[in-house]
């Protein structure tokens, strides 16, 4: 926080120090966001010394190479102010082109794998490093309708897949063969995560599965309104919490810990979850807000933001430090009678606000409609300027419904998976003249039709 100047008797300065700047998490999550917006103090000291900004990266590697800046390399801020000026607006170029829609995408930790799953029973691991092969193709095992969810262990050799059944299944994805059919060429261990005492497994579904930060826990939500998480040491769910009043179509880990859990339902309600003092499966707080069932949740990662999108119509930013302790409202406000399955969105209803909304912001111009959309934070070095809610930029090429896309954790490469059945990837630059680059003529509404570009081909 920037001091007051201290006038010629000093007097103001004193009188203003005396006066606290009002707290409000609005302004911490500006600076926050801000302090990652432009370099480190000696690094804006070497490249621009005696000069105003913007900061030019060819001034910051000068700085650095010439040690100027002092130390050996960028400072973390100096990486998160190069990267938040490279997005990737360029393209598409094809990864895959498949015969199904495509549903789940998610880069591993390092970026070195992309793992997509279709609807059906295929899941493709591509390596990125090395052109964006198949690195191994998965026959899955046992699904229901399709894949709902994949999750890539911390230590990147085992992938768990998920279905609206209650087994999730483990394969290995970095053993040799790369044709990968359950239970013939390889083994894709089950976990069960029916309950004993329950007799409709027919009808349970999983919607959403992630593994811990250490890999010793997979945690998942289902159909059932519950939150189970599974031990997969003592080979057993060790957690179960009746979670929500509807579906739970979204659960995450809060951080590295692994104590806390988030989750989102289609009671529009999303939970704080504190493993160390679960009482009567009472959540640690509750965010209030939206008006229709939570698609999908995200967090940043530090145990206090996280963001989550919503049949309403909007993405909004919460911060759990907002959370009550209890539900404002037993019934929550319902827009109107729609299903956003095979509805459109009432045009009324984009402006309607929830009475006790808590999140920090809202944010409006796309659509979730027939599936359950999904939403990201970018990577922790591409946190650029103060959030203010605009649209950066808008990628449009795919045909049809884009149901998931992936941020690169190192690279300004953006993976989209989309229901006509392609996997594409943009770039903040690239080679116009590469074969893989995608033109109108091979746009489609669904990886069954022909492409627009040939009408009359049979």
């Amino acid at each position: 926080m920037r001091g007051v100047r201290r006038s010629a008797r000093g007097e103001s300065s004193r009188r203003a120090c005396r006066e606290p700047e009002p707290f409000t998490i609005d302004r911490q999550v500006a600076f926050l966001t801000g302090a990652r917006s432009e370099p480190c103090y000696k690094t804006r000291g070497a490249a621009h010394a005696g000069r105003t900004r913007p900061f030019s990266t060819f001034r910051l590697l000068s700085a650095r190479e010439s040690g100027r800046a002092g130390g050996g390399g960028f400072a973390s801020a100096d990486r998160a102010y190069v990267g938040s000026k490279l997005i990737p607006t360029r393209g598409p170029w094809e990864v895959d082109d498949v015969d199904s829609e495509a549903y789940v995408s998610q880069f591993s930790g390092d970026g070195s794998l992309l793992i997509a799953g279709f609807r059906g029973s295929r899941i493709r691991v591509y390596d990125t490093e090395k052109g964006w092969k198949v690195r191994k193709d998965i026959s899955c095992r046992s699904l229901r309708w399709t894949v709902s969810d994949i999750a890539l262990s911390p230590d990147q050799r085992f992938l768990a897949y998920s279905s609206l059944s209650p087994i999730v299944h483990i394969v290995n994805v970095q053993s040799a063969g790369k044709e990968s059919h359950a239970n013939i060429t390889e083994i894709h261990e089950g976990l069960d995560f029916a309950d004993e005492d329950e007799d409709d497994e027919i009808d349970f579904g999983i919607f959403s599965v992630k593994f811990s930060k250490d890999g010793r826990e997979i945690v998942v939500g289902n159909n059932e309104r519950s939150i189970y998480v599974y031990d997969l040491g003592a080979n057993k769910v060790s957690v179960r919490i009746r979670a929500h009043m509807a579906d739970v179509n979204a659960v995450t880990f809060a951080d590295e810990s692994g104590n806390v859990l988030y989750s989102g339902s289609d009671d529009s309600l999303c939970k704080v979850w504190d493993r160390r003092c679960l009482v009567r499966e009472k959540p640690a707080g509750v965010l209030t807000g939206h008006l229709d069932g939570v698609t999908f949740i995200d967090s940043r990662g530090d145990g206090r933001y996280l963001i989550s999108n919503c049949k309403d119509q909007t993405i909004k930013l919460w911060d759990v430090r907002k959370m009550s302790s209890t539900i404002t409202r037993t019934h929550p406000p319902r827009m109107l009678d729609w299903d956003y399955r095979w509805m459109s969105f009432p045009s009324e209803a984009h402006h309607f606000k929830h009475p006790d909304d808590q999140s920090l912001a809202t944010y409006r111009g796309h659509s979730v409609l027939r599936t359950l959309i999904r939403c990201y934070f970018s990577p922790m070095h591409r946190h650029g300027p103060e959030i203010t809610g605009k649209t950066v930029e808008r990628l449009s090429w795919h045909g049809s419904i884009i149901r998931d896309c992936t941020w690169h954790p190192h690279y300004p490469t953006l993976v989209s998976s989309s229901w006509d059945g392609y996997l594409v990837r943009w770039e903040a630059s690239g080679d116009d003249d590469d074969p893989s680059m995608l033109a109108a003529r091979d746009q489609r509404t669904s990886p069954y039709l022909l492409t627009y570009g040939d009408p009359f081909m049979l």
